[in-house]
């Protein structure tokens, strides 16, 4: 039996139905096993426990064996002495506190059923682990779950953002900018754009705004693609390159990307990071106050329209300075506009509203997420096949969520379809 499955079972009350006693006889009534704790100290806090009539409130330490508090020097921690109770699987030794006072220990055994489908768990090589019983859950308990992880993913994406903000110093154009980079580059070019972004002097970008022709040299030549002579340049590149070692100059610019840093393979030529910065520039030249208006915004109709990138007309007929492409109008698809709304835009809807304390913005970010089309990919596709479809964005960023912070982590005693799973081996 791992600690993670005594926790399980302690947390979720998962006891023989004889009477419970400790090691030394006393009877124990659980009133409240406690609140998990994940930082340093004893795994929960605040339980109700009577043992032999008494009335104790205090913390619980669980281990799968009794000489683990002495191997984890806990004997000589002051933070254990409050410690009411120690459950273990295995009482190998008597424990005691800072001070000598022995500490009550509980052996909690397993329910053979539940040990049985907690290892089919950890070692089911089929994903979702869980897949059995999946068509069998009530929807209420599906729609509360999914919903749950959304928050999660909500909340973790906007202490990112929180993070990116102080880098910023404060600065939300800035960190927005940064984001919507990062997003740009659609997961492969995901670090260049962001590592582009961050060294991206924007308050000098902002002198040259009006000049789509300069930001260009601007955007391209920090990204390092105006670095090389190339063979047959046009007269477009040599202007740009020309223009941005006069921006170099001008404003003491930092050293280039290396443009090894940059992905092509696999990458569709609508997807280059050349046509992706050309699209980048052009939205900073035409959408001032970006940020500002992307949160006034109430529909995602509208979001889209504030994002549509287009480009200057040399990237009509090209993917990268090396040769000329059929005439095509570079402009994102509705796929990518919806992943970068999913990306960019709600989770700094989110966060803003976090910031100000205004619901309606985080609940507007939870609405997008709810018009938006399910995302399609390997991790979608599973679960539906698995019988959990995704209705919206909100479904797949949900299972995003599940997949990547539990299935991935083997983590099914903090999932409820795990918990699911487990129950029906609760009996003795």
């Amino acid at each position: 039996m791992t600690e993670q499955l005594l926790h399980y079972l302690w947390r979720h009350k998962i006891y023989p139905l004889a009477p419970l006693a400790t090691t030394a006889g006393q009877a124990v009534e659980v009133i409240d096993p406690g609140l998990p704790n994940r930082n340093a100290g004893p795994d929960f806090f605040n339980a109700k426990l009577k043992m032999d009539g008494t009335l104790w409130v205090g913390n619980v330490e669980v281990h799968v064996r009794a000489s683990d508090w002495t191997r984890h020097g806990h004997h000589r921690d002051r933070a254990y002495d409050n410690v009411v109770l120690h459950v273990v699987g295995e009482a190998d030794c008597q424990v005691a506190r800072t001070d000598g006072r022995p500490v009550p220990q509980l052996v909690l055994p397993c329910p053979p059923e539940v040990e049985r489908r907690y290892d089919e768990l950890s070692r089911s090589e089929v994903m979702p682990p869980c897949h059995a019983i999946l068509p069998t859950l009530p929807r209420l308990t599906v729609h509360s779950w999914l919903s749950a992880l959304q928050a999660e993913r909500l909340g973790q994406k906007a202490e990112a953002i929180r993070r990116r903000l102080e880098q910023c110093e404060g600065y939300w154009e800035d960190a927005f900018f940064i984001t919507l980079a990062r997003n740009f580059g659609f997961g492969l070019n995901g670090d260049a754009f962001e590592a582009w972004a961050k060294m991206l002097p924007l308050r000098a970008v902002d002198k040259h705004r009006d000049d789509l022709f300069q930001v260009e040299a601007f955007f391209l030549g920090l990204a390092g693609l105006l670095d090389d002579d190339v063979p047959g340049a046009d007269d477009y590149y040599l202007r740009l390159q020309r223009e941005f070692r006069y921006l170099q100059r001008k404003f003491s610019l930092p050293q280039s990307l290396p443009v090894e840093q940059w992905r092509f393979l696999r990458l569709r030529p609508s997807g280059f990071p050349h046509v992706r910065l050309a699209q980048l520039a052009w939205l900073y030249h035409m959408q001032r106050s970006l940020f500002s208006r992307v949160m006034e915004a109430e529909t995602a109709d509208e979001v889209k329209r504030l994002l549509q990138a287009s480009t200057s007309a040399y990237w009509t007929e090209h993917y990268t300075f090396r040769k000329a492409s059929p005439p095509k109008e570079k402009k994102l698809g509705a796929g990518a506009l919806d992943l970068i709304i999913i990306n960019t835009v709600v989770p700094f809807l989110y966060a803003y509203g976090q910031h100000k304390a205004d619901d309606a913005l985080c609940e507007r970010a939870a609405r997008l997420l709810e018009s938006l089309r399910a995302e399609n990919n390997c991790v979608t596709r599973t679960w539906s096949g698995a019988g959990i479809a995704a209705a919206s964005a909100a479904d797949s960023q949900a299972l995003l969520q599940l997949q990547g912070q539990y299935c991935d982590k083997r983590d099914c005693l903090r999932c409820r379809f795990g918990y699911e799973y487990l129950k029906a081996g609760k009996s003795w």
